[in-house]
This record gives structure tokens, sequence and C-alpha cells, in this order.
């Protein structure tokens, strides 16, 4: 069964076509990635499917839900985990938890339980009663991340998890969202890391001016075109990959 499903999608600012005409299928306890340089379109097709604007034209389904007709459907069904920490500063890891828990009306006692869970699931049960801004960068990553899956969610959107954080960081991260993918967890992410790539996607989308350039699996990517995936980025967009 397909999760997420986008015929001819179009999105346009003014002007500018950010996304243009692609399509793409993504299959229940699948990880999918999306690859591109800067403005290639990638962040703008995830806003699309979590429901943060509407799309120009085409169609995109989540659940079988279109995304312009039933995002309070679909919102209560996915995570998101976006590439800005936007955690509360005057609260503690906790209270961040349980505020975000809130928005999904999980009972008081429920939220308490998983938030719980949660902070030992991210390797920070000792930091519950710590303020946002005694954490470290890979900390606040792992927060962010259990915050996204507060709602136990089917679908959970990820734009550049690890972008910023020091290799440790981003491997611990990689391990937990493996621990997802293991529980049937369907995952998206954009991230300009090619190693994250291969070893979370089961298939990568990689993306450059709007359009998709080819969908495929990271090991039939780099056997089609030879090299490895980065080797295979620049082949297929004639970019250069920058890490931000």
């Amino acid at each position: 069964m397909n999760i997420v499903t986008a015929r001819n999608l179009i999105k346009d600012y003014g002007p500018l076509r950010a996304v243009d005409g692609i399509d793409f299928e993504i299959g229940r306890g699948e990880c999918f990635g999306f690859l591109g340089p800067n403005g290639a379109g990638k962040t703008t097709v995830m806003r699309i499917i979590y429901c943060f604007m509407p799309p120009s034209s085409g169609e995109v389904k989540v659940f079988d839900m279109d995304v312009t007709k039933d995002p309070s459907r679909i919102k209560a069904r996915i995570g998101v985990m976006p590439q800005e920490d936007n955690l509360d500063p005057d609260l503690t890891v906790l209270q961040n938890l349980l505020v975000y828990a809130r928005y999904f009306d999980i009972p008081k006692k429920e939220a308490l339980s998983s938030a719980s869970e949660l902070l030992k699931f991210v390797e920070l049960e000792g930091k519950a009663k710590t303020k946002i801004g005694d954490l470290s960068g890979g900390m606040k990553r792992r927060l962010t991340l259990a915050r996204s899956v507060i709602n136990n969610p089917e679908l959970l959107i990820l734009d550049e998890p690890t972008t910023g954080l020091d290799p440790h960081s981003r491997h611990s991260v990689w391990d937990k969202l493996k621990q997802l993918k293991e529980k049937e967890t369907t995952l998206i992410l954009t991230t300009h890391y090619m190693e994250e790539a291969e070893r979370l996607c089961d298939r990568v989308a990689i993306m450059d001016a709007g359009k998709i350039v080819t969908i495929n699996s990271p090991s039939a990517l780099m056997r089609l075109h030879g090299g490895n995936l980065e080797d295979v980025y620049l082949k297929l967009t004639g970019k250069d990959l920058i890490l931000p």
C-alpha cells in the first residue's frame, strides 16, 4: 500500500516554479529520501506532503486522502522533524514534549508516559528537567526527533535531520531512525549527506531544478552509474555536493 502518492505535482511561487510536474509513490514502511542541491524543490515537496502549503496544481494524497481536502486528518497521523530546532527555550526538555502532546489531544497521563519512554529512546532521560539552552546540538536534534513521534505517527517526515551535527551525534540519530523503521514507521527525509541516504533509504529521488531526475535504490543507482552515491549525484545533476 502506498502511504504517499503524487501526480503531476506543481508548486509556483509567483513566476518561480519550485516543483515542476513530478510523480512519485512512497510505500508503507519505506524510507524514502529526496536528494538535490539547494533550490531543487525538496523542502517544498515535504511541506506539501505534511499539509503546510497546498500545491499549485496536480494531486498529492497521504493515506489516500487529498492534502488540500483532509489536512487535519492527515496531520493527526504524521510527525514532522523540521530542519530548524524550534524547541521552546522557556520550557524544560520534558515540558517541551508534554506541551506538544496537547496539539494531538493526548491525555495528560498518557502523554507523561509516552514522554518518559521517548526520553529513554533518545537517551535523554537524565535531562528531563534541563532547559533547552543547556543542551548540546546533538541533544536538541534527538529531542526534536522525540517530539515528532509523541503521537506515534504512521509517517515521519524529516527535513535535514542531522544537519550541523558532529559524526557521533549524527550516527546516534541514524540509530534511532533505524529503530523507528524496524517498527514499520514510514520515513521521508531530505539530506545533503550521501552516507545518510545510503544507510537509511530504501529508495531516493534525486531532484534538480524542480524536477525528479531519477528514483531508485542507492545500491541500484551506484550499480547503474558507477562510483559511490556522491559520484552518481554529480553525474546526474552536474553540481558538486555542498554540505550545509
